[in-house]
């Protein structure tokens, strides 16, 4: 090679080194480059900080608690259904001016003028009985009718008291069946919201520990790309002394800026990872979040059949499996009620008395009573009743079948949790010690590239193992919180004071 060749090759790997270095310099800017708006107050926030946000602000136990509510007053008002009610029923007034068409003996028609007003009130107390639906009411009222035009009069008519009562003797008692529903309704909705905050705790670890991560991988991010650039410098001074080849140079300068730009994406997912947290628990975006890390937690090990028979006392499952049977077992009752013969009884006995004045009208009342007897017996329905009779029957079997297999699956769910639980002292151990070798051989192996032992390669897996066993031990921690309150969720107990979760209702409704 001449001089001529010999310059020219040496203008293009100065050329080629300027590009490099200003690329370099170009993503570190980028790396480390903070807008003025993106300075934010800082505050650490602890795992246990989290979790009381989450259960007290966010949007999710929001809804929770809204949906209670709504539960809540819904058994309120069936529990209102038991009680007397008073009402007040009147017409104020009415009035009717018009003509009446009349046909007389001899055919013809005859026009009659009404005009005439009336006024109507009416107090009436009912209570329905529970267990056989019959209701019973007790009734007060006065009527004011006014004749307009030519010949003004008015009459008052009274009915100072009048009690009576009305019940299907074959029809189908549906407040019995609310008694046997809503109650244990009430008391699903009471578990089911106790398990969403449950499931709002598991959210909240989530987010918390996807923010714990995010700031763990930029932390290595930027202690990869200061090694790499140490390592940079040193084989460049190897590599202008001839100890290693050109190749093995690129290889680590490819290196520096791959760390260089995992650090740019590392403070992107930091972000992105504070305002998802951040607006998880309904905190200012003003806030630069610092989560401390936590310790791992380890329970005692648990008896998968103590832990069933308690989950089945708790678990809102088998409760709303009972609830499901209880209403198809109404649907069969309905079906046989409308199949067959109907009787409505209706009865009452009252005082009434009507005069021209208001109080002569409650003078020497008059007794009234009615009773009657209202039937409907199908004769050719052409078998509908029979058809909606069987699919209810039908329905019910299918119920059954789907009941057997949910308690199955509910029993199943529980024991994986249980096992799984039981594992976590064993996964952390593990995940720990591998850890801490994963440190140990990137020290050995870093030592050994700085002597020229080894290559860049052998230095980028270690480096890599060593990264992958960090973070695994993180996610090892954040899957024993996660496992802790999947329990608590399944069984809707504590496990370690194998008690039920306590929580105060009444303050809630406040």
């Amino acid at each position: 090679m001449n001089r001529t060749e010999r310059g020219a090759l040496g203008s293009r790997k100065a050329k080629h080194k300027r590009v490099r270095l200003l690329l370099l310099a170009l993503l570190f800017l980028v790396a480390t480059w903070q807008p003025l708006h993106a300075q934010r107050e800082p505050k650490l926030l602890t795992l246990e900080e989290c979790i009381d946000y989450a259960r007290e602000y966010s949007a999710n136990a929001l809804m929770a608690r809204q949906t209670f509510l709504a539960a809540y007053w819904r058994y309120r008002s069936y529990r209102a259904e038991l009680l007397p009610s008073l009402r007040f029923e009147g017409t104020l007034p009415s009035f009717n001016r018009s003509l009446s068409r009349y046909q007389l003996p001899d055919g013809s028609y005859k026009y009659i003028e009404n005009n005439a007003s009336t006024l109507e009130g009416a107090l009436l107390l009912s209570q329905r009985i529970g267990w056989t639906g019959t209701r019973l009411f007790l009734r007060t009222s006065a009527e004011r009718h006014d004749l307009l035009g030519k010949q003004i009069t008015t009459d008052y008519m009274t009915t100072p008291v009048q009690v009576g009562l009305e019940h299907s003797v074959f029809g189908i008692n549906d407040l019995k069946w609310k008694r046997k529903i809503e109650p244990k309704r009430y008391e699903e909705e009471k578990r089911v919201y106790l398990q969403n905050i449950e499931k709002v705790t598991q959210e909240a670890i989530d987010l918390f520990f996807n923010l714990l991560f995010a700031q763990q991988r930029l932390s290595i991010a930027r202690m990869n790309r200061a090694n790499a650039d140490t390592l940079y410098r040193i084989a460049k001074g190897r590599y202008n002394i001839g100890t290693i080849a050109e190749n093995d140079l690129l290889q680590v300068e490819l290196d520096l800026l791959n760390q260089t730009n995992s650090v740019s994406e590392g403070e992107l997912s930091l972000q992105n990872a504070q305002f998802q947290l951040l607006t998880f628990l309904g905190l200012k975006e003003s806030y630069d979040l610092h989560p401390l890390p936590p310790k791992p937690y380890v329970g005692d090990t648990l008896n998968y059949s103590q832990v069933l028979e308690l989950a089945r006392q708790n678990n809102p499952t088998p409760l709303r499996l009972q609830i499901q049977r209880l209403e198809v077992e109404q649907e069969v009752a309905a079906a046989k009620s409308e199949r067959g013969i109907q009787l409505n009884v209706s009865a009452s006995y009252g005082l009434t008395q009507q005069a021209s004045t208001y109080w002569a009208a409650y003078q020497n009342p008059l007794d009234q009573q009615g009773i009657s007897l209202n039937v409907s017996i199908p004769i050719i329905d052409w078998g509908q009743g029979a058809g909606r009779l069987k699919i209810a029957r039908s329905n019910r079997e299918l119920a059954e079948v789907r009941t057997q297999k949910a308690l199955r699956e509910f029993e199943q769910q529980v024991f994986l949790q249980v096992m799984r639980y039981n594992r976590l002292s064993d996964m952390l151990r593990i995940a720990s010690k591998a850890d801490t070798i994963a440190q140990n051989r990137f020290n050995i192996t870093k030592q050994r590239f700085l002597i020229g032992k080894i290559g860049v390669l052998d230095l980028d897996n270690a480096q890599g193992d060593r990264d992958n066993a960090r973070m695994n031990f993180w996610q090892a921690i954040r899957n024993s919180w996660i496992s802790y309150y999947e329990l608590r969720e399944l069984t809707l107990l504590d496990p370690e004071t194998k008690q039920p979760l306590p929580f105060d209702f009444q303050m809630l409704l406040k």
